[in-house]
């Protein structure tokens, strides 16, 4: 292209070009590029002077050369496909008429601040540096899949749209990003993809809004983040999809609104995660799914949970904050309605790491009796009367207190009339109390049950004596047995 042919505002671009000079048509602060379209010639370049520019643009010896251009109307399509561009390309403020297509490019770096675009294919792309996409705002796709970024990510406070919602708003399945994904207070209307994305730093979703209420917002299956994933005062209306996701730091989910009703809000089901926060925020609305996941600090708020969760094989170190039994067993009871055993066991373990023993138990007693439902009928009639004598043994006071009650009756009433003695010269003189505890305990003999023979009435209550103390006796062994044995 020659110089002649260009317009002087291209013109000016190109003279500024060889010395990597800024180029700047604002004309006032408040410029706003979704007007671009109504910018005049002497703002107004086209995308094929620019290819040019940073493909054929002679250099200045001893001066690094750059695109530096802001505020501009860029009319036509930037066609880079392939290009390897080794000059830095930085298009901020400005308004694109039609989609760039860099599919496939090696850049040095890409700024694209606070520019309106229709969309965006990039899909592949190589990028040494730093891609810039602050305050973009994007009224179609942007397809960023397998796109390799040396440098961070940054779109924060950037808008993504899907107008139809065929395709995702953005596209970042697979893309390699080897330091920092920053967003925070990003905007999507439509699927966000970041599926199979590896991030060797951070992922800051802070004060980000995704909505897609028909369907999946977020889709980050099998995320890997080398540091932590953000996303604090947020919203997700929609589903958020991290199965097989792997975050070595935390996933920060505190103060945040998780809303899919009548679906899964938060799918991080086979995952392995350092911290899972869920914390000072309203309730989750849809199913919250940590299948088979490994946690190793779980910051989970019971006013935070839905009434339906997921935790089948999820294992985890430490359970924060620390809370009452009564308040963490609702979790499990309305988990994914069945009995799941090592559920119990989990909390049971995260309580005694912590030293609260008596926390511990009572997770314990609602285990057994929640698998008490399980049961035929003949053995949740034993079960209620273990839970009743001594609370499977987790109760072992329960059971002291029948027998002293018991005592009580038997002393009583044998002591206000004496069974007659079977002989008279040899039996011992009687005590009430230490015939009834020959009575209720089944292995000691005080040497008073084989003397003396009640009658009538008096005899039925004996055997009721016996048969109570033989149950007492029988569930104690068991209670104590399997409390032992946890132990």
């Amino acid at each position: 292209m020659e110089i002649n042919d260009l317009t002087p505002a291209e013109a000016r671009v190109w003279r500024a070009f060889p010395r990597g000079e800024a180029v700047d048509f604002r004309t006032a602060a408040d410029d706003d590029p979704a007007l671009g379209d109504a910018w005049g010639p002497e703002r107004t370049v086209r995308a094929e002077v620019l290819r040019a520019l940073l493909l054929t643009a002679p250099r200045v010896e001893g001066e690094v050369g750059g695109l530096k251009l802001a505020g501009a109307r860029i009319t036509g399509v930037l066609d880079l496909r392939y290009a390897t561009v080794d000059a830095s390309v930085r298009l901020s403020d400005s308004h694109f008429g039609d989609v760039p297509n860099l599919y496939g490019a090696r850049l040095r770096q890409l700024n694209l601040t606070g520019s309106v675009l229709p969309g965006l294919t990039s899909a592949t792309v190589h990028v040494e540096g730093v891609l810039r996409m602050t305050r973009c705002r994007f009224r179609g796709p942007v397809r960023l899949g397998g796109a390799k970024i040396a440098g961070a990510l940054f779109a924060d406070r950037a808008e993504f749209a899907s107008p139809d919602g065929t395709e995702p708003a953005l596209q970042l399945n697979h893309a390699v990003v080897e330091d920092d994904l920053s967003a925070p207070g990003m905007r999507a209307r439509g699927e966000v993809r970041l599926n199979g994305a590896r991030i060797t730093g951070s992922v800051d979703l802070n004060e980000a809004r995704f909505d897609r209420p028909d369907g999946t917002a977020l889709n980050a299956e099998t995320l890997g983040a080398g540091a932590e994933v953000l996303l604090r005062n947020g919203e997700v209306h929609g589903r958020l999809e991290l199965r097989g996701a792997r975050i070595a730091g935390r996933l920060d989910l505190s103060h945040s609104r998780l809303r899919n009703p009548g679906g899964t809000a938060l799918r991080a089901s086979s995952c392995v995660i350092g911290e899972l926060w869920l914390r000072q925020g309203p309730a989750v609305q849809g199913t919250l799914n940590l299948r088979r996941s490994q946690i190793e600090v779980l910051f989970c708020e019971p006013e935070v949970l839905p009434r339906e969760v997921r935790l089948s094989d999820l294992t985890y170190t430490s359970l924060i904050p620390h809370e009452p039994a009564g308040r963490r067993l609702p979790m499990l009871e309305q988990a994914d309605g069945a009995y799941l055993p090592f559920a119990y066991e989990q909390l049971t373990q995260s309580y005694r790491r912590v030293g609260d023993d008596d926390a511990a138990r009572l997770v314990q007693l609602a285990k057994q009796r929640r698998h008490r439902r399980t049961l035929p009928w003949y053995a949740r009639a034993w079960g209620h009367l273990q839970d009743a004598t001594v609370g499977y043994g987790f109760r072992p006071l329960r059971a002291c207190g029948w027998l002293l009650s018991l005592l009580a009756v038997g002393s009583v009433v044998y002591g206000l009339r004496h069974p007659p003695a079977l002989k008279p010269a040899e039996s011992p003189e009687f005590n009430p109390v230490f015939y009834t505890l020959d009575l209720l305990l089944p292995v000691i003999s005080f040497g008073q049950e084989n003397a003396f023979a009640p009658q009538g009435w008096y005899q039925t209550l004996a055997y009721a004596l016996v048969i109570t103390g033989w149950i007492l006796a029988t569930t104690v062994v068991a209670g104590v047995t399997r409390t032992v044995s946890r132990q």
